[in-house]
């Protein structure tokens, strides 16, 4: 029997295939380190945040606990929660370029 995935291995999981993805596609960040970290050190004006940025480092830190509980997502199932987690890596390594998400995958979201 094999054991049971956790909620931080599925977290950890959905983070390193994101931050893949944008690493094969973005040279810039091809020597990033993405990290989980469980909560940031502090709030900041806009709250709590849900990832910190050091570009003299190359690091970009995901925090677990507020990218999964202070999330809305309007369906509770794995695939909605893992889209939230790519999003928001999506949304670090944007900022981490100054470029819009958006911008980081195009090709995956064209339909047409």
């Amino acid at each position: 029997m094999l054991p049971l995935e956790t909620r931080q291995e599925r977290f950890d999981f959905s983070v390193g295939t994101a931050a893949e993805f944008l690493r094969s596609a973005w040279p810039e960040l091809r020597e990033v380190r993405f990290e989980v970290g469980a909560m940031p050190p502090a709030s900041d004006r806009d709250g709590i945040p849900r990832w910190s940025i050091d570009t003299d480092r190359k690091l970009i830190v995901l925090y677990r606990l507020p990218i999964e509980r202070l999330g809305d997502l309007h369906r509770e199932d794995d695939l909605h929660r893992r889209m939230a987690i790519e999003g928001c890596v999506f949304r670090a390594a944007a900022e981490y370029l100054d470029r819009d998400p958006w911008d980081l995958g195009p090709e995956r979201f064209r339909y047409f």
